[in-house]
């Protein structure tokens, strides 16, 4: 079965974070991943990695304001000097913590917002992203949001993420495949993992239609999982979900597909 990773963000809230990473390792998690690690000093986090023989699989770039509602900036016109600090910042963090792959966040496109130079934008940014990476030996990934938990997110799609991958032209730009949100967006899970899993970098998972434990909901991951073996995919899997209560107490699924 594929390794997992916990996203501590949304898992273990019950725990100041820096104590997530302990609790993560004592319920079996070999990995971690969140949203952001700027908050604390990255010697700090690596720290908590090597005392619990955790591995960073993932984090994502700064991804603007996010408390004023934005949810990334790398299609916003007059942000691309913001958006290159932010890149240096999450390179620097990701090789403190051993990571390989940084999600770079799209942003929020407007009811008025003119599609086509946002997505000129994107392009470059993501070459540049991409190419910093590389020297680096990273991967950066970019990641469809469904449109109910983030309304106006600038990607929902995974054949408009491949599109755009290609597009690029980058060998370390990678789609995040997200279970929960593909879900939401487009259905049709299985067909879709077998078609692009070549150049899925990343893969998350939540239950659907509430976003708690994958073990609950409207689709099959345990069909999943196998066929995600079966197609040879090696990267990690975060459970990126709200726990309906404690986290610990919700993890019948981790001990049954590990």
């Amino acid at each position: 079965m594929p390794r997992f990773a916990a996203n501590l963000s949304m898992m273990y809230q019950e725990h100041a974070f820096l104590d997530r990473f302990g609790a993560a390792a004592r319920d079996g998690f070999k990995g971690v991943e969140y949203l952001f690690p700027y908050e604390f000093d990255a010697g700090e986090l690596a720290a908590r990695l090597r005392e619990h023989g955790l591995t960073q699989a993932l984090f994502n770039a700064p991804p603007g304001d996010w408390a004023k509602g934005e949810r990334g900036i790398a299609i916003l016109p007059g942000r691309e000097d913001e958006f290159r600090r932010g890149v240096e910042t999450a390179i620097r963090y990701a090789l403190a913590l051993g990571n390989k792959k940084i999600h770079v966040m799209a942003g929020i496109v407007g009811p008025d917002g003119d599609r086509a130079r946002h997505r000129a934008i994107y392009l470059t940014n993501l070459a540049y992203a991409a190419g910093e990476a590389a020297a680096h030996e990273l991967m950066i990934v970019i990641e469809p949001i469904n449109t109910r938990n983030m309304p106006g997110y600038f990607l929902n799609r995974q054949d408009d993420a491949h599109q755009i991958r290609r597009e690029v032209g980058a060998a370390n730009l990678k789609v995040q495949f997200d279970l929960y949100h593909a879900q939401i967006v487009e259905g049709d899970l299985a067909v879709k993992l077998r078609q692009f899993m070549p150049d899925v970098g990343h893969i998350q998972v939540a239950g659907v239609p509430d976003r708690h434990e994958p073990d609950e909901g409207e689709v099959n991951f345990s069909y999943l999982m196998k066929l995600i073996d079966t197609l040879g995919y090696d990267g990690w899997v975060g459970g990126e979900y709200i726990p309906r209560g404690k986290t610990s107490d919700g993890l019948a699924w981790l001990k049954a597909w590990s």
